[in-house]
């Protein structure tokens, strides 16, 4: 099939195609970035970076543009499939996030770092630095993870377990408040009736995953795919016998791991930890 041509002439990248549709409704109404900050209530550097495609700002954002351009609901369309788009991650997490959007049903276990799918913003992006990504590239990749939350939210949105391993949840971030902002986050979404987090201590010994990071998706087809990761690669694996070996471990580390209410209790206990800032 041929490829459709573009009739306006813009982008049909979402990502991409957002930022255009941002400056055009700007620049139609004459007005400067300042002006534009000013008259929504956000900081001039924000729209700058918004209409370059650096990031893609967040669903508030979006919602206070159409109310004050008279589009009411369209940016935050534009929004959430920019948010959504598969190109905007590197070409070999493509598939992989293409299946994730279209799972019915999700379950992880995280060995070292917290799932994708639970990571604040300032987590995401104390790893992705960690990963070497910088500057633009770095502040488009931060968005591009943390808009997959929203994969989690709504009352359509599919189950998801995650067993987590202590060493994860101990793991800090260099700053100590958005520390804290990630863990009461995980106590949190923790309480979301589609979401179920398992904490699995350090006493639970050795098991099959011991190095391993491994997300499940379950398909509308019926069928379930895996997701492997470790601190260099990622593989997606399809073969049926492979994937049920690592379902096989997963269920003997899931018997190991705390219940729901005592993983938050434990969550509670390591954010109790963490020390608070001073009181001024």
């Amino acid at each position: 099939m041929p490829m459709r041509r573009a009739i306006t002439g813009r982008s049909q990248e979402p990502r991409r195609r957002y930022a255009e549709e941002l400056r055009l409704l700007r620049t139609s109404r004459g007005l400067s970035l300042r002006e534009l900050a000013k008259a929504v209530g956000w900081d001039p550097s924000l729209f700058r970076k918004l209409e370059s495609g650096e990031t893609l700002g967040g669903p508030e954002v979006a919602e206070a543009l159409d109310k004050y351009h008279g589009t009411p609901g369209l940016l935050l369309a534009m929004w959430e499939m920019a948010v959504a788009d598969p190109t905007q991650f590197k070409e070999q997490y493509r598939r992989y996030m293409t299946l994730e959007a279209e799972a019915v049903s999700l379950w992880q276990y995280s060995v070292s770092i917290l799932p994708g799918l639970l990571q604040t913003d300032a987590y995401a992006r104390e790893v992705l630095a960690l990963g070497g990504y910088k500057g633009a590239e770095l502040d488009q990749q931060v968005t591009a993870r943390t808009g997959r939350r929203l994969l989690l939210e709504g009352a359509d949105a599919p189950p998801f377990r995650a067993l987590i391993s202590e060493t994860a949840l101990r793991t800090p971030l260099r700053d100590e408040v958005a520390w804290r902002e990630q863990l009461d986050y995980l106590l949190e979404v923790s309480e979301r009736p589609n979401i179920t987090l398992q904490a699995l201590p350090d006493r639970s010994g050795l098991h099959g995953l011991v190095s391993t990071d491994v997300m499940f998706l379950r398909l509308t087809s019926g069928t379930t795919v895996a997701y492997t990761e470790n601190a260099h690669r990622g593989e997606l694996v399809e073969e049926n016998a492979a994937v049920e070996r690592l379902q096989r471990a997963y269920d003997a580390m899931r018997d190991q791991a705390l219940g729901p209410a005592e993983s938050r209790k434990f969550i509670l206990r390591v954010l109790e930890e963490v020390p608070c800032e001073p009181a001024t």
